[in-house]
Formats: C-alpha cells, sequence, structure tokens
C-alpha cells in the first residue's frame, strides 16, 4: 500500500469515550492491514477487554501498559514514582514513534500525563515534529494541553451528557473497561 501523510489526532474532552474513539480508529487501520501500537500512559493495574481484544488482533495490533494505574496527581506536587513511571513510558514512546515501524501510535492518556505534570509538554511537541511522515499519532485524555491541540490536525472533545456513573452506578465490564 502507497504511505499516505500521517497527522496527529487528539481525543479529549470529560466524556466517556475517548479511549475508545482511539480504539475504533486502531480496529479501521488494522482492518486495512496496517500495524497499530497503543501506548497506555496510566493504565497498568486492570485487566480491560481491549487487551484481550488486541491479542486476537495481534501482531497487527499490540497494547502495551506503562502506567501504574489510575493515579491521583497533585500536579503541582506529583509523586516522584508517577513521574519517574511516564518519563520511562515517554522513552518507550519516543522509540516506537520515531522507529517508523508503525503505521498509527496511540499516546492513551497522555493528555493526562502531561496535565498532571508528569511529562512536559516541550519534549512531546518536538516528537511530534519529529515524527516519520506516514505516522499517525493519535493522543488521547481528558485536559489537552492547548499547545498540543495546536499542533494537532485533528481535535475532538468527548463532551459527557449523561452517564450512570452520577447516578451511583458501578463501571461495567465490557462499556467501561
Amino acid at each position: 500500500m502507497k504511505a499516505q501523510r500521517g497527522y496527529v489526532v487528539v481525543i479529549t474532552g470529560e466524556g466517556k469515550g475517548k479511549t475508545t474513539s482511539a480504539l475504533g480508529m486502531a480496529l479501521r487501520a488494522v482492518g486495512h492491514n496496517f500495524r497499530v501500537i497503543m501506548l497506555q500512559f496510566i493504565k497498568g493495574s486492570t485487566r480491560y477487554g481491549e487487551l484481550e481484544a488486541a491479542k486476537r488482533l495481534a501482531p497487527e495490533f499490540e497494547i502495551v501498559q506503562l502506567g501504574r494505574g489510575f493515579v491521583h496527581v497533585d500536579p503541582a506536587s506529583p509523586d516522584p514514582k508517577d513521574v519517574a513511571t511516564a518519563r520511562e513510558a515517554w522513552e518507550v514512546a519516543k522509540e516506537r514513534i520515531l522507529s517508523g515501524d508503525y503505521f498509527m501510535v496511540v499516546l492513551d492518556e497522555i493528555n493526562n500525563a502531561i496535565d498532571y505534570g508528569l511529562l512536559p509538554v516541550g519534549e512531546v511537541l518536538e516528537v511530534l515534529e519529529k515524527k516519520p511522515q506516514g505516522v499517525i499519532l493519535v493522543l488521547t485524555g481528558r485536559g489537552a494541553d492547548p499547545r498540543i491541540i495546536a499542533a494537532a490536525d485533528l481535535v475532538s472533545e468527548v463532551k459527557e451528557v449523561k452517564h450512570p456513573y452520577r447516578e451511583g452506578q458501578k463501571a461495567r465490564k465490557g462499556i467501561e473497561y
């Protein structure tokens, strides 16, 4: 297949569906025989359904959990363990992006990591500029930095209108995880 011009996609907002949207794009890419990797910056302790699905689509689709699980971060004073984990994840992400081995690289919840003060936005912007021409980058998570939004080619905001969680319902297997 002829290489396409890659671009940067940002999926942000307060609503549910950012990772799910990225997974949909990944599924489409794999359906066209493209290689995709999703690197999860925050997730790391829960067995999400997408991990099992990705195993069925391997080797074209791979998900790597690089986080410590959901964290509660004070951006003014983040836990050094969370900073170290995010830095290690970022090193993996840079290598995978710059390798050119993937049609699409999904940086799941990287916007959160930047917003929480775990990663410097400037370093992420540098890699966005250096990425190989044909690579599509997808950055998900709440609180996307305005500079990331400005650098992106496509930005979608997921807005919560109604969610059962607000009525006390717990997360559901196959829907939220």
